[in-house]
């Protein structure tokens, strides 16, 4: 089933994790949104700066370590996503609590594997 995501803390960096997964996000059929530092776009997709009201989000998978998630906390909660994805050095036990309180599931797994593993 095909998912809108949302990639916060996407780069414009080839390279880098987030960027891999806007694309690989893109490859297998979902609709995917992006947040990061700058503008630009990564394989039709759209980098915002801005905290955009997307609807519908399913999955929030984050690129940002444990303290820029702060700010952001009030915004993915606004979402309502279904849950939250944290990858590889986001992990963050007290933004888990503050989801748990919320109803949103959330994850602690790289969404790379989880897509090369139709487990997404």
């Amino acid at each position: 089933m095909k998912k809108k995501a949302l990639v916060l803390g996407a780069s414009l960096n080839a390279s880098r994790y987030s960027n891999i997964a806007v694309n690989r996000l893109v490859q297998s059929g979902h609709e995917v949104f992006a947040i990061g530092l700058k503008q630009g776009t990564v394989n039709g997709v759209q980098i915002d700066t801005d905290l955009m009201p997307y609807k519908d989000i399913d999955t929030v998978t984050l690129y940002l370590n444990p303290n820029n998630q702060k700010a952001y906390y009030d915004y993915i909660l606004s979402l309502k996503p279904n849950r939250v994805i944290f990858n590889p050095g986001t992990e963050n036990p007290e933004f888990y609590n503050i989801l748990k309180m919320h109803e949103i599931d959330f994850e602690v797994a790289c969404t790379l594997v989880l897509l090369s593993t139709n487990q997404y």
